[in-house]
């Protein structure tokens, strides 16, 4: 982010690095409430704004989990419309380049990576419409789904997005919104009826309500479960609460999957993730063997047993040289 931001000049609040990293991500020490989490997307937003610096950092990042925690196949989330500069920047060039990222990335590692575009509460339908619509245009190159994310918002109904997320499903795009998080306890509920998805990311409020677990455990939905994340907002109070919400998941049989958020920010990997659930005796080990094959199972990346391979000729003598060649 430090080197993105000097290429493209940005002018920066500070000119030491250490603390530009202190700025933009979350400490134990210092804490931050929910409100305060979001707000440390400003800067990356902000450094990520352009073709070139999309492309970098999609690269990275999708390069980075694989060297750092082995991880082969990876969802990647984020809204391209808040790395545009506010129509500054062409959106169809934002997203192309962010794809260049994910191309590249591949070339190097045997990796499977996918984009979902994340809309955003606080923004009208209109625009939240044209994310959904570019998700849809660029399905065949390797955006795999949408998600609803964002802080609450007064102007923000869950009922408008129905016939959108409908939409999106038709088109062959995996669904997951953000809920039972900062929002009340009814709002999983409330997603789960309106707009069907495949997951819910967090959705820890919904261990509370008795109702909404069966409702997940029946239309088998998996939570995206982000320990650090949650603790780190204020989200969940602490350990002890995560370890009764685990206990209610498996009184209930819900799928769930540890995910790590925003591992940068947050300086947590998925390794991290897990060493804690484990260390502190909330899952078992074949409790997260099990979270990760949920993981894949509800990926929106298409497994590599469903890609169809084309049908091909028998080669001649003289194409095999040529390929080899």
């Amino acid at each position: 982010m430090w080197g993105i931001a000097h290429s493209q000049g940005i002018k920066l609040p500070t000119k030491d690095y250490w603390e530009f990293r202190d700025m933009i991500t979350a400490s134990q020490r210092r804490g931050h409430s929910f409100d305060g989490y979001l707000a440390l997307f400003h800067w990356t937003e902000l450094i990520q704004s352009s073709p070139l610096a999309i492309e970098r950092s999609v690269y990275e990042v999708v390069c980075g989990a694989y060297r750092k925690n082995n991880v082969t196949t990876m969802e990647l989330r984020f809204n391209p419309m808040k790395r545009n500069r506010g129509g500054e920047q062409d959106l169809d060039h934002i997203i192309a380049a962010a794809l260049r990222g994910m191309d590249r990335a591949m070339l190097e590692y045997p990796i499977r990576p996918g984009l979902i575009f994340c809309l955003d509460r606080a923004f009208p339908f209109g625009l939240n419409e044209i994310i959904a619509e570019k998700a849809i245009t660029w399905h065949d190159r390797g955006v795999v789904g949408i998600d609803i994310a964002g802080p609450e918002s007064e102007n923000f109904r869950v009922s408008d997005y129905r016939r959108l997320f409908q939409r999106a499903r038709q088109h062959g795009l995996g669904l997951t919104v953000h809920a039972g998080e900062s929002g009340p306890v009814e709002e999983v509920a409330e997603v789960i009826q309106q707009l069907e998805p495949d997951r819910i990311g967090h959705g820890v409020k919904a261990a509370y309500d008795p109702r909404t677990m069966e409702m997940l455990r029946d239309r088998g939905i998996v939570l995206e479960i982000c320990p650090t994340s949650n603790l780190q907002t204020g989200v969940v109070s602490g350990w002890e609460e995560f370890r009764w919400i685990f206990d209610q998941f498996r009184r209930y049989d819900i799928r769930f999957a540890i995910s790590t958020d925003g591992p940068e920010m947050l300086r947590t990997y998925i390794r991290d993730e897990l060493a804690s659930l484990s260390r502190l005796g909330i899952l078992s080990h074949e409790e997260q063997l099990q979270a990760a094959q949920t993981s894949l199972q509800a990926s929106f990346v298409p497994q590599v047993s469903q890609v169809a391979a084309p049908a091909l000729e028998p080669a001649t003598r003289e194409e095999v040289e040529r390929e080899e060649a």
